[in-house]
């Protein structure tokens, strides 16, 4: 597939309603999607390419880019890894789904339509928003904090430090682990916390 300059010319790049605009083909410009979830691109063409293979083709550059999933010329949805591609020849359609969504599927991709010389295509940007970070992805993350011992021998956290249930930590050194560190450099005790 390659775009001599001249056909370069040709394609039309319009922020109309947000959409990519080519001779026979157009698409959105920008679509979002989640970290883990899953988008959709839809891209329309003019009726002459019903029966045409479709494609979707990922990399900045026209002439470089590596086709991820196209179809067969047929309305039958074709999957690929993540992706899947599916033809709606009656309203002169194709959507393309990406799932399972990671920042690195954040690239320039094209719509496009394999013909006879030059292909048909438009550009459109993918951009994935992170994953909001859950609670419970807090809660089950070990952490380390920070600890001192008080005169008396036990370790008392520093502030905001809790066992479950919100009753502070405190511990005192292992007498066991001391015996086994090393005598020179830095070292911790194991702690021992009442359960």
């Amino acid at each position: 597939m390659w775009l001599p300059q001249l056909h370069l010319m040709r394609v039309i790049s319009a922020k109309s309603q947000g959409y990519s605009i080519a001779t026979d083909i157009s698409g959105p410009m920008t679509v979002n999607g989640p970290e883990r979830g899953s988008l959709m691109v839809q891209c329309v063409y003019n009726s002459d390419w019903e029966t045409y293979l479709k494609w979707w083709c990922r990399g900045a550059t026209w002439y470089g880019c590596k086709i991820l999933v196209k179809t067969t010329g047929s309305e039958q949805e074709v999957k690929r890894d993540r992706v899947s591609i599916k033809d709606n020849q009656k309203n002169h359609t194709f959507t393309v789904t990406m799932e399972d969504l990671m920042q690195t599927d954040a690239d320039t991709y094209w719509c496009g339509i394999e013909r006879t010389g030059t292909d048909l295509g438009v550009i459109v940007q993918v951009i994935i928003d992170p994953a909001p970070v859950t609670p419970e992805e807090t809660s089950n993350s070990p952490t380390l904090t920070g600890h001192h011992l008080d005169k008396s021998g036990w370790d008392v956290p520093r502030a905001g430090t809790a066992a479950p249930g919100g009753r502070p930590l405190l511990c005192r050194p292992d007498p066991a682990a001391d015996q086994n560190l090393p005598t020179k450099g830095y070292h911790e005790a194991l702690l021992l916390c009442p359960g």
